[in-house]
């Protein structure tokens, strides 16, 4: 991925997402949007008020999504999610995981060694899969979600390791953008992955449920698994996700 753009050329792919509530972000509460990702390539996209594209293949790093710059041309107001993980391979400085400039910035966070590489591979999922974006012509998405789940790669022994890579990804686009970034996850995942360790600047939630109805997504509305207000909540309809606003 040595041809991706550097993280000063992307800056621009950032947007101004800058409220605590999901209205005054620019979503009409009671709406409803749609996610996708590299399973919809090739396939007719969904219809919504707005779209969550996803940037990766499923994985972090060496994984893309090849249909991002069409699914993200047709989605009406969309953001993009990033899929996220921690993997002591993904601290190598090999070219594909973990980038020198994140290893450099790693150096005055406070924490063991290990912890500071854990930093470095968020900062590094971070800035690889906003280098990929731009070079894909996504420009101005609404705003970023991390999409935290157990069935990729995390740390069960430490889960400190897990927390600082999240928050690698979190201080990095808000370092390159005023854009709100959130979490897409489920309670029982994020208390899996990161105990009641706190990830700092997370502005808003995205609940992942097995809802079939919009009535029983919304019932899902409050406030999220890391304590910041839930902004959408996800559910299954007409075989695609489906997310309304609350």
């Amino acid at each position: 991925m040595d041809h991706l753009l550097s993280i000063a050329s992307i800056l621009a792919t950032a947007t101004s997402l800058l409220a605590g509530q999901a209205g005054s972000a620019g979503y009409t509460p009671g709406s409803t949007g749609y996610d996708i990702s590299f399973p919809q390539c090739g396939a007719a996209y969904p219809g919504g008020a707005f779209g969550v594209v996803g940037v990766n293949g499923g994985y972090p790093f060496v994984h893309y999504n090849p249909c991002l710059a069409d699914e993200y041309r047709q989605s009406p107001h969309a953001a993009l999610y990033i899929n996220t993980g921690y993997d002591p391979l993904y601290t190598q400085v090999d070219g594909q995981h973990t980038i020198p400039d994140c290893l450099t910035k790693s150096a005055p966070v406070r924490g063991s060694d290990d912890q500071k590489a854990a930093w470095a591979v968020g900062c590094s999922e971070a800035s690889r899969s906003m280098a990929y974006a731009a070079s894909q012509h996504v420009a101005n998405p609404r705003g970023w979600w991390l999409d935290v789940e157990t069935e990729n790669s995390w740390s069960s022994t430490d889960l400190s390791l897990n927390q600082y890579t999240i928050q690698g990804l979190v201080d990095t686009l808000h370092r390159h953008s005023p854009a709100a970034v959130g979490i897409y996850s489920t309670g029982y995942q994020w208390h899996k992955i990161v105990g009641s360790l706190p990830v700092s600047g997370v502005r808003a939630n995205w609940v992942a449920t097995g809802a079939f109805s919009v009535d029983e997504a919304h019932a899902r509305c409050g406030t999220g698994f890391t304590g910041a207000p839930v902004w959408l909540v996800q559910y299954l309809q007409g075989g695609f996700d489906t997310n309304v606003v609350c």
